[in-house]
């Protein structure tokens, strides 16, 4: 009897000690997921931020936050997004009021403290427009008068060659490669929607260097691959770029939306295409940067 209990009570022990190392196999797990946490910046005017929450906190499983645009310190996040819209109504020029903004300026510093940054579409004007990109230009990283830190604006992105608003699917090309760009080594499509995406750099100089460097990530293609014309290249930007990175490869923006194709049934002809599986063109882009900040920052 004593033995027959004492048998008996050693294996519901051992039962629940191997259900409590699951249990607590499963908390690290969901810990580790949530680990990460990614600031998303909002203006009066973004309509993408919500995208990308959605696909970094319900699908991605970290925790993204919106940071209001008059927001003047950061602290905490591994990672900054500044989604696609129209920051101000696009007043001016895109991106060019929403460049001098707070939370721009908290941008910057954590640019240059090597924070990993993406701007997609409004994002990516924004980030140009405040000199963050491409960062081949003379940066004073020495705070001004006013606390600002001194990015000297060396390219821009200009109204369509065509006149008016490209809302359509194009292909892209990788290029180079950074932080976000990852693994990336076929021809993708994603979804581009904007009025001013016409990449123009400086001068011919900083064309050179971004070059030299290896900043610029895709460029526009054809279906093949092969050099584009109106509307595959959908803005006339010159040399057909359409995304690129600052030196350190950490900062990346591009005019298409990838939260636009992080699913494959959001590609219209997701039934024809080739590629099968849950996830479209799009999910690579972020799931690389949420894997940086695992290996490299944490």
């Amino acid at each position: 009897m004593l033995l027959h209990h004492r048998i008996g009570s050693d294996s519901s022990m051992l039962k629940s000690h191997k259900i409590t190392k699951l249990l607590i196999r499963e908390t690290e797990n969901k810990l580790n997921q949530k680990m990460v946490k990614i600031g998303i910046a909002v203006f009066p005017g973004s309509n993408c931020d919500r995208d990308v929450s959605h696909v970094l906190n319900d699908v991605l499983g970290v925790q993204a936050d919106f940071l209001w645009h008059t927001k003047e310190r950061i602290s905490g996040y591994d990672a900054m997004i500044i989604p696609g819209g129209f920051a101000f109504g696009d007043r001016l020029r895109a991106g060019i009021i929403a460049a001098h903004s707070p939370i721009v300026q908290e941008v910057k510093r954590m640019a240059k403290d090597g924070t990993p940054v993406l701007g997609i579409c409004n994002g990516f004007q924004i980030l140009t427009k405040a000199g963050i990109l491409p960062g081949v230009g003379v940066q004073n990283f020495e705070p001004r008068p006013d606390n600002s830190i001194g990015f000297s604006q060396t390219a821009t992105l200009m109204t369509n060659d065509s006149g008016k608003f490209e809302d359509r699917w194009i292909y892209l090309k990788p290029n180079g490669r950074c932080v976000w760009s990852e693994g990336i080594k076929e021809i993708i499509s994603l979804p581009v929607a904007h009025g001013e995406g016409k990449f123009v750099p400086k001068d011919d100089t900083v064309l050179k260097k971004l070059k030299e460097n290896g900043q610029i990530i895709f460029r526009y293609c054809n279906k093949m691959g092969d050099a584009p014309v109106y509307p595959e290249n959908p803005n006339g930007s010159i040399e057909d770029i359409a995304a690129i990175a600052d030196q350190a490869g950490r900062v990346f923006g591009l005019m298409p939306h990838p939260e636009r194709h992080f699913l494959a049934t959001q590609h219209p002809h997701w039934t024809r295409l080739k590629k099968k599986g849950k996830f479209g063109d799009g999910a690579k882009i972020f799931q690389n940067g949420v894997n940086y900040v695992k290996e490299k920052l944490f």
